[in-house]
């Protein structure tokens, strides 16, 4: 099967492109399933119901998500009744699932999961590693492919969990810190892995956000409130082609592709 794991989803430019953009992606690559990270999918932080809704029915076969998927209050009335929707699986305790089991259209099985990451997070978490032996013997037991989504800021840490899942998952692909890097590759025992998916969304910013706020709180040391940016949208991700049979991955292609006519505002 052919999966394509789309990069954080931030605002209306980041939904703009992903439901413009996705579907020639899906005939280029023949891709069979889409899943994709909405944590900032809602004005550049959180998830609103209207805004889960729309990514679905624009395409997205799961929504995986990280630290700010609480940013919107609502979420708390929908969360448990979104059977498309992971949290990460090492919060102690709260609604939702960080795990789910979804199918292509050939009825093969994808294993998804999503954890996160505790170094420079400033979160209380249950610890990674443990969560990832859990939840990957459980998803081996109904189907070799798996991919997980390392939601974290430390680039070391997300490249730590490719080399510890590697031969037990299909993939692992890092998200949170919105910057692609260019270090796709199979790793030995046949994990495919990247250490950041990048962005999907506003690119004339700094990471999604106006780069007017983020250079005075920069600059000057004082609070400001962080406003997604407008202009420049992208579609960032990966596709990944996965034996479903082995469920070992045998190609990683990366994609940035920019929305056209995207210089103005898409706010």
């Amino acid at each position: 099967m052919k999966v394509f794991f789309v990069g954080d989803i931030v605002g209306k430019p980041g939904r703009r492109a992903f439901k413009e953009l996705l579907p020639g992606v899906i005939r280029q690559y023949e891709v069979d399933l889409t899943i994709a990270n909405c944590e900032n999918a809602s004005a550049g932080a959180g998830l609103t119901r209207e805004n889960y809704e729309e990514l679905i029915d624009a395409g997205a076969d799961l929504l995986t998500s990280g630290n700010h998927i609480w940013d919107k209050h609502e979420i708390l009335n929908y969360v448990d009744n979104a059977e498309l929707l992971l949290r990460p699986v090492n919060y102690p305790a709260g609604p939702g699932r960080g795990t789910a089991v979804v199918a292509a259209p050939s009825g093969a099985k994808l294993g998804v999961a999503n954890i996160m990451g505790v170094v420079f997070m400033g979160i209380s978490l249950d610890n990674p590693w443990k969560a990832a032996d859990q939840v990957l013997a459980e998803l081996r037991k109904e189907t070799p492919c798996i991919l997980v989504d390392m939601h974290a800021e430390a680039s070391s840490e997300k490249q730590a969990m490719g080399h510890y899942c590697d031969g037990r998952a299909s993939a692992v692909v890092g998200t949170h810190t919105h910057v692609q890097t260019a270090d796709e590759r199979i790793l030995p025992a046949g994990t495919a892995f990247i250490t950041d998916a990048g962005m999907t969304g506003p690119y004339d910013s700094v990471i999604g956000m106006k780069k007017e706020v983020s250079l005075k709180r920069f600059t000057t040391g004082m609070p400001a409130k962080y406003d997604c940016a407008k202009s420049g949208a992208r579609l960032c991700g990966v596709v990944i082609t996965i034996d479903d049979a082995t469920g070992k991955a045998t190609g990683i292609v990366r994609i940035n592709l920019p929305l056209p006519d995207s210089g103005g505002d898409l706010g």
